[in-house]
């Protein structure tokens, strides 16, 4: 069965002033990958908003309220990255949602899904960080473990910055286990502890960054034996990238998703890519970069 990816039109809704995202990406990802043939049209699914009862499985109850009534306060808007809105909250659900639906399909039907947005790593139990209100990766792992009895779950975290939310919602939960590789001296500067953190150095470049990957992806998933992974797949490790301090090329941040993808292939592992971040001046090293992750994931899946 074809890999399926989850997107909507929502997902580029304009955001407020001031934010950094490209929300262009979001749309221009699709259209290349329609245009060049790798994915068909039917692959994508648009997600509906999560239920309230599936949002309480990760946050809190005091979160959620003061969250969808827009109650928060000026200085946790501020803290999440942008001014809040009704429109914003839905946003997150259904990128969330599109996590949790893939994952269930990755799990029982196709060994690998996409959702196109995603990868809110920064979202904790009970507040909104770095443009992330709701944790998706968290989200979908209480929906395999609560639904489908999950009881070994690995998070492959290869986003620039640590996943501190993912970390602190795990951080005593033995089920899931949160591996980590990002820019030490980058956000967040008030590190969480995941179960593995790999701290790296401004302006790590491919040779070096993809041999401590092979070095600690391999012992973690023999380690950890999952039954499923999420892979945070953000391309802001790229030279170009005007948030990443780091100095991956393209090319190295290509073997860096063939690393993962082919491991979960070989294993029979199935796995849910969340995009994440990406922030590089030039939009299309940005496209290229993320569109690599699906012709790879064609290849491996589809």
């Amino acid at each position: 069965m074809s890999i399926p990816i989850a997107w909507s039109d929502i997902y580029a809704h304009p955001l407020p002033d001031g934010h950094r995202f490209p929300m262009e990406k979001y749309d221009l990802i699709p259209e290349q990958l329609l245009y060049e043939g790798t994915i068909q049209r039917e692959q994508l699914f648009a997600p509906a908003p999560l239920t309230e009862e599936q949002i309480l499985t990760t946050h809190s109850n005091e979160y959620w309220d003061r969250l969808k009534n827009l109650q928060l306060t000026p200085k946790e808007q501020r803290a999440s990255g942008f001014p809040h809105s009704a429109t914003l909250i839905e946003r997150e659900t259904i990128i969330c949602n599109g996590t949790v639906i893939g994952a269930e399909r990755a799990l029982l039907e196709t060994e690998c899904a996409f959702n196109i947005a995603g990868g809110t790593h920064h979202a904790y139990r009970d507040r909104a960080e770095g443009f992330c209100l709701l944790n998706d990766i968290a989200l979908a792992a209480h929906h395999l473990m609560n639904n489908h009895g999950l009881k070994k779950i690995l998070v492959v975290d290869l986003d620039v910055h640590q996943g501190n939310g993912t970390a602190s919602i795990f951080q005593a939960d033995k089920r899931v286990f949160t591996f980590s590789m990002h820019g030490e001296k980058n956000y967040p500067f008030r590190k969480e502890q995941s179960d593995l953190d790999i701290g790296l150095p401004d302006k790590i470049g491919d040779e070096e960054y993809l041999q401590l990957l092979h070095n600690h992806l391999g012992k973690t998933v023999d380690q950890v034996e999952p039954e499923f992974i999420f892979f945070q797949a953000g391309v802001d490790i790229l030279s170009s990238d005007k948030l990443g301090k780091l100095g991956v090329s393209i090319e190295g941040c290509k073997e860096r998703d063939r690393m993962v993808l082919e491991k979960c292939k070989v294993l029979g592992i199935p796995l849910q890519v969340s995009m994440g971040g990406g922030y590089s001046p030039i939009l299309s090293n940005i496209v290229e970069a993320h569109a690599n992750t699906y012709r790879l994931a064609m290849h491996y899946f589809g």
